[in-house]
């Protein structure tokens, strides 16, 4: 019997979903629960895995082709049922341009564009994607990212050395006034165009308004330097300033319901959960996963699943469930050395916390100059709702909790 492979549901606001790749050819072995094609949503991109094990029997999707929720994508089926098939072309030969010969060797196809590696190395959605549209092969790539894995911007700066060459130039699209002879267009991602829709909607929705405090972090610094080596070995992960501002924010929200609650024409809906999404960087975007019931968590827990998240976001290995039902956000846009930000509010929420750059400098205490480590918060939220007032208290609580972290709580 067939199993049928569908476009999962991967939020309550997603509708479709665009296949990326596909991770087997037809006529391979399948194992369950192993990776078996890649999806992009305006949420997330995640690599889907078998429900059962076989053989691909049958591809229906095609790379690049969005579809809803539900839709049928492949079959798979037993080798028998595969052979039987042989009516639809395996999309992975049509991106490596491999056909099959008599005597069952791989060799190029007429008109075949470079091949894609796929069991060599492991290469993100975006990757493969960007690598298809332009017929990069990835084995000439020389990867930077992490276990020197080839990157977004790898490939994109091989395009640019490669139209700087003998190779054609980069096709930069129609001609017009506004390029000059050395522009060129490059490709907007899939991830990119919903970050811009979604920006866009926002500032069109809600009024931003930004309110900063000047917050001191010298107490917080100082127990940081004194336990991370300890922290380190026992989360494994780096202690960051970041679970210490989630903690504080989310201590802040049961006090400030209005501050974690969304804005409709119904009325003011207040959520009963604390999820704290945090802003991670990719390399050609940004995501927001989500650390469910954050005001329940110790500052460990927070330290540890903030930092796992963070890693997997990076490798394109976050759930669809985990970029869901964010009630708040945090954006630490210090760690790119900004010290002062004014972030876009994560739709339907009313707010977001941002904070720059923890640096050390002159203050004055009591008519004394000292040496602190000082940081700026800056909350964007939606004027709707909130007013200056209520924000002011807000930042005022977190900044208190901060300043005055209760330490006996780390656990």
């Amino acid at each position: 019997m067939k199993i049928e492979i569908v476009m999962p549901q991967m939020g309550e606001s997603v509708a479709e979903g665009r296949v990326v790749t596909w991770l087997k050819r037809v006529g391979e072995p399948v194992a369950k629960d192993e990776p078996l094609v890649a999806i992009s949503t305006d949420k997330v991109d995640i690599e889907i895995p078998s429900p059962g094990a076989g053989v691909l029997s049958e591809i229906l999707v095609q790379e690049g082709q969005a579809v809803p929720v539900g839709a049928a994508l492949a079959y798979i089926g037993k080798a028998a049922e595969t052979e039987a098939v042989g009516t639809r072309e395996p999309i992975a030969e049509a991106i490596t341009g491999l056909s099959t010969g008599a005597a069952g060797a791989a060799t190029p196809a007429a008109g075949a564009s470079l091949a894609l590696p796929r069991q060599e190395a492991w290469y993100s959605p975006s990757v493969l994607q960007l690598a298809k549209e332009h017929g990069v092969e990835l084995a000439q790539v020389r990867g930077t990212g992490s276990e020197r894995r080839v990157t977004r911007k790898d490939v994109l700066d091989f395009i640019e050395k490669r139209s700087q060459g003998p190779a054609p130039p980069l096709a930069v699209g129609p001609k017009s006034s506004v390029l000059a002879p050395e522009d060129q267009t490059l490709p907007i991602s899939h991830l990119r165009k919903t970050i811009a829709e979604n920006m866009v909607r926002s500032k069109q929705t809600a009024p931003h308004v930004t309110q900063i405090h000047e917050v001191d972090l010298t107490t917080i610094a100082r127990y940081r330097e004194a336990n991370k080596e300890a922290f380190s070995r026992r989360i494994e992960a780096e202690l960051t300033f970041l679970p210490f501002l989630v903690k504080a924010t989310a201590e802040a929200l049961q006090a400030f319901t209005l501050m974690n609650a969304s804005y409709t024409d119904g009325g003011i809906v207040v959520k009963k959960a604390i999820n704290i999404g945090i802003a991670v960087a990719l390399e050609d975007g940004l995501i927001v996963p989500v650390l469910r019931e954050a005001d329940k968590k110790s500052l460990l827990t927070l330290a540890k699943e903030a930092a796992d998240l963070a890693a997997r976001a990076r490798e394109r290995r976050l759930t669809p469930e985990e970029v869901q039902r964010g009630t708040f956000t945090v954006n630490n846009f210090g760690a790119f050395g900004a010290l002062i930000g004014t972030p876009i509010i994560v739709q339907p929420q009313v707010g977001i916390l941002g904070f720059g750059r923890v640096v050390k400098r002159p203050v004055v205490i009591d008519d004394d100059i000292a040496i602190r480590w000082m940081v700026y918060l800056c909350l964007s939220y939606d004027h709707r709702l909130i007013d200056g007032a209520y924000a002011g208290a807000f930042l005022n609580r977190v900044q208190a909790d901060l300043e005055g972290f209760d330490f006996s709580i780390v656990k």
